[in-house]
């Protein structure tokens, strides 16, 4: 049998719960949280995205402008940064669980209210409230995911979790292909909503996360839970190791305060995923959720063909995820996101120099560089990177810097459409991906000396602390 700290001849501590997870094998019960709450954040991905395909045909039905495209685009991202801030706060002090309910139940009560939008206005109010849930459930979600998982075994279990995803945004694609065409609009929203309400009774077969339990010193509950995944793992026949205690400072104990997040070794951690995030998703968000419009508006394509070239782009992003997940801890996560904003800058560069005159060469080259860029945002995840009473408030504000970046793509987007051409929207993001990314340090000798632009140099720490475990 196992030892568990209920029978220790000493008194049970959030450090003996720690210990206890750590050692955790994967078993079919960690499996059946990971498809739980994949199966909530792949319906939040295509409530994302869905408008996106929507879009072709409400811009026509409402006769709307660019800069009102933008802002129906927009507004859900803005939603997305106050959920994200507000509820990695809330997750700290009523749990993980509890606040994954609330926002699922939030976002899905907002995808009934888009069914009954009469304009540009309305569309937008009610993509900001149900931004505020999507915005809460994604950190949340990830971070709730990685309190029971070891660090030894987090990459690929997590980076499987994260790759659902893009497959969300490709399901959006795959809906808008053959709903919009045939039953307009509202079919995009109709098929998000079943499937999301089933999400909810799902969530009370979960527990809450024994680590936040045991940071909150609500120790017996931790045990319990620890205790019935040790239980599940002998009866699989998986071997538990000794558990490890190790002693952290009382530091780690302390209540919550934001002010952390800009203090010691956590401000370079801090600045990182707020620099990457903000840079990579007002790139990506910018061309994904614009792409069927412009095919069909600037381009003059059918509807049809714009939506399935905009489903291209999405698939070309979970492929390109699947990739990422095979290879990143080979090549180490420093070295791949300097890379990948160097050759994501590459494609949008030649389409300025195209001029950008076609679909396909729109088509073409922004696939390439979206899918580059979606290995940056499927890949940095932020929870390992703050102790227990931080990682869903550090993952939720550094998650509200990727929706800032997220609401100013769409807008960007309208605003040099309609002043300048899609030609000096690809020239403003090659640009951003640029100026944000490396400067002349080699990608392969990080422990030069040279001076590097500002990713770069809040990386080089990253690429180290990624592997540590919370505490």
């Amino acid at each position: 049998m196992f030892e568990t700290s209920s029978h220790s001849a000493h008194a049970l501590t959030a450090q003996d719960i720690s210990a206890r997870i750590k050692r955790l094998p994967i078993t079919r019960k960690l499996s059946s949280i990971r498809v739980i709450i994949g199966a909530a954040t792949f319906f939040d991905a295509y409530t994302v995205l869905a408008i996106a395909f929507a879009m072709p045909v409400l811009s026509r039905e409402w006769k709307l402008t660019p800069s009102q495209i933008g802002m129906i685009l927009s507004f859900g991202y803005l939603g997305q940064l106050v959920g994200a801030v507000f509820f990695g706060w809330l997750a700290e002090r009523i749990g993980r669980l509890q606040v994954l309910l609330l926002t699922i139940i939030l976002f899905v009560g907002m995808d009934v209210a888009r069914l009954f939008a009469w304009n540009a206005l309305s569309m937008s109010a009610f993509r900001f409230i149900q931004g505020i849930g999507t915005g809460g459930e994604i950190p949340v979600a990830s971070v709730y995911i990685n309190e029971f998982i070891s660090a030894k075994r987090r990459g690929r279990f997590f980076l499987l979790y994260e790759v659902i995803f893009p497959i969300g945004l490709m399901f959006a694609g795959i809906a808008g292909y053959f709903l919009v065409p045939l039953y307009g609009w509202r079919a995009m929203f109709l098929v998000g909503l079943v499937p999301a309400i089933l999400m909810i009774p799902l969530r009370w077969s979960l527990t809450e996360s024994p680590r936040w339990l045991a940071s909150k010193g609500r120790l017996e509950e931790a045990d319990r839970i620890v205790g019935d995944l040790e239980r599940a793992a002998v009866k699989e026949g998986k071997p538990l190791a000794a558990a490890e205690t190790i002693e952290i400072p009382r530091v780690a104990e302390r209540n919550t305060d934001w002010r952390e997040l800009f203090q010691g070794i956590y401000r370079v951690r801090t600045l990182t995923t707020w620099a990457i995030w903000f840079c990579t998703y007002l790139v990506i968000n910018g061309l994904i959720t614009w792409l069927p419009t412009l095919y069909r508006e600037f381009f003059t394509l059918p509807l049809q063909t714009s939506l399935a070239y905009g489903f291209i782009t999405s698939a070309c992003g979970v492929v390109a995820s699947i990739c990422c997940a095979v290879l990143i801890d080979r090549i180490g996560r420093r070295r791949w996101y300097v890379a990948a904003f160097l050759l994501g800058s590459i494609p949008l560069v030649v389409l300025v120099i195209l001029g950008a005159d076609t679909a396909t060469h729109v088509l073409i080259l922004v696939a390439i560089a979206y899918a580059i860029l979606q290995t940056i945002a499927f890949s940095l995840y932020a929870a390992e990177l703050y102790p227990t009473r931080l990682p869903a408030l550090g993952t939720g504000c550094g998650s509200a810097w990727l929706r800032l970046g997220s609401s100013s793509g769409p807008l960007i987007v309208g605003w040099i459409v309609s002043g300048y051409g899609v030609r000096y929207v690809f020239a403003v993001f090659a640009g951003v991906l640029v100026s944000g990314g490396p400067g002349d340090l080699p990608v392969c000798h990080r422990d030069q000396g040279q001076r590097a632009g500002t990713v770069v140099t809040l990386i080089k720490p990253l690429n180290t602390n990624l592997q540590r475990s919370t505490p």
